[in-house]
């Protein structure tokens, strides 16, 4: 291993001057993992050159040597029209030795024998010029490769140069990515390049083949601004971008890029320049003062809906025309209160100036208040108005009508029940009853901003619950004056 760990920093001196890349796009790439060498070519067995040689290619049980880890790393860069330059180094551990002697008793049919020449340790590095022609059968998954190159081998104590030829076929999952296999002869420039062994029984510059499996991945693209498109492709190489406008931004999605809106972060109409105009007055949002509501061009695009020339944002009566001098309103009392119109929250009902133009509440309506709500009937245990009775709506309609005399006034809708059940059970039904109560009101007219619920449960008895009598006057509702909304 400590072998391993020598050649793969000697590998990774060299990456930044040789690759085996793929494309343009990425034009680096590094691929590792395992290979196998396989020396029954030496053995010179067989009839033919070819017989020779390349018989037996896959006799892996019997003549391959693998290395059981990782045992080649190569690097390479793509220079244009389908070739790559590359760089490979690999290391392995020779104990299957192939030779011709058919005298030998371990002999196959072939006259080869295989022994252990000692463990012998292999390294090589090689240079390879290959070509892929992914691009010539226009697929995306499969390459098939030739490759031409030579290296220099160290077989034992044995060193020598070797020229490779070489096939290949790699399966890209990704495009970055793939399953690379690769077959290479490397044939031995060598004195003893008939695989003879020596004196000492040691192979002699063996020529054989070399088998790679392992992944490679692509790198070294430049796409600055991350957005998949490389930079020579990308009209926006700074910014992210999308493919459809050539890399180029639209981030607010209208179709308009980035460069060419107006509001590049809003989606917006293209007669606008990509600006929105969400009233639809034709002014974009961006130089209309009221963009929620469709208005005038000379208003700077508010409304004016009481034609008295004040935009309704500046108008205090907007819907009434009146002098610019009184924040346009007219100088109206409707109810002869004393408290103009625009300073009156209860313009058609008369009240005090101290109340803001608003009736002040009488003792008189609240206790009759009183009476109406602790007349509201409910079904037993339950928050709904007891059925088949028919007083529960007078009341509610009663308590309405006094109600609506106070249009500013606050009022607190509050149950009550009496000790029986659990205290959670109680103060749940007492703040639905109190709720259903102010739900019927709202329905009836009453402005929700003038009621809000609550429920004491059995917290606030009236009577002693030790009676059914006190009971009754403790299961109650009550209404309150809790002051003005104003």
């Amino acid at each position: 291993m400590k072998h391993l760990n020598k050649l793969l920093v000697a590998v990774m001196m060299v990456m930044g001057l040789s690759s085996h890349a793929q494309d343009s796009n990425n034009p680096w790439a590094i691929s590792f993992g395992v290979n196998a060498v396989d020396t029954r070519t030496s053995s010179n067995s067989g009839s033919g050159f070819f017989d020779q040689h390349f018989s037996q290619p896959f006799a892996v049980k019997d003549n391959w040597n693998i290395l059981p880890s990782l045992s080649y790393i190569g690097v390479s860069r793509y220079v244009g029209s389908g070739f790559s330059l590359g760089l490979q180094g690999s290391v392995n551990k020779i104990d299957k030795y192939v030779t011709y002697d058919p005298t030998d008793a371990e002999a196959d049919s072939r006259g080869n024998v295989v022994n252990n020449p000692g463990d012998l340790m292999y390294y090589g590095i090689d240079a390879t010029i290959k070509y892929s022609f992914k691009e010539l059968i226009k697929s995306k998954v499969i390459d098939p490769s030739l490759s031409v190159g030579g290296g220099y081998t160290f077989f034992g104590d044995s060193s020598y140069g070797t020229v490779n030829p070489g096939v290949g076929l790699t399966f890209w999952f990704t495009d970055a990515i793939g399953l690379e296999l690769a077959s290479r002869y490397k044939w031995a420039v060598a004195a003893g390049d008939d695989g003879r062994e020596d004196a000492a029984g040691v192979p002699d510059a063996p020529s054989h083949f070399q088998h790679t499996a392992g992944l490679v991945f692509k790198f070294g693209g430049k796409d600055t601004d991350g957005d998949g498109i490389y930079d020579k492709d990308d009209a926006c190489p700074d910014v992210a971008g999308l493919k459809q406008f050539n890399g180029c931004p639209d981030t607010d999605g209208d179709g308009i890029v980035d460069g060419s809106d107006a509001c590049p972060d809003v989606f917006g109409l293209a007669a606008l320049n990509g600006c929105p105009d969400t009233d639809g007055d034709g002014i974009a949002d961006k130089d209309d003062a009221c963009p929620d509501v469709a208005g005038l061009a000379a208003l700077k695009g508010c409304p004016d809906t009481d034609g008295d020339g004040i935009a309704d944002k500046d108008d205090k009566c907007p819907t009434v025309a009146g002098p610019k001098e009184n924040g346009g309103c007219p100088f109206l009392d409707a109810d002869k209160d004393g408290v103009l119109d625009k300073d009156d929250d209860c313009p058609t009902v008369a009240g005090p100036a101290s109340n803001r133009g608003c009736p002040e509440i009488t003792s008189e309506a609240l206790e009759e208040l009183k009476v109406q709500a602790r007349a509201v009937y409910f079904n037993s245990g339950k928050a709904t108005f007891k059925t088949g009775d028919k007083e529960t709506p007078a009341r509610l309609d009663a308590i309405k009508e006094i109600l609506k005399n106070y249009p500013n006034a606050k009022f607190s809708i509050e149950g009550h029940t009496d000790s029986d059940g659990a205290d959670k059970l109680n103060l749940k039904l007492s703040e639905d009853r109190a709720a259903a109560v102010k739900n019927a009101l709202i329905e009836r007219g009453v402005n929700a901003e003038n009621l809000e619920s609550k429920g004491f449960g059995e917290t606030q008895p009236v009577a002693s619950n030790k009676t059914a009598a006190g009971k009754a006057q403790n299961r109650r509702t009550e209404i309150k004056h809790i002051g003005s909304k104003f």
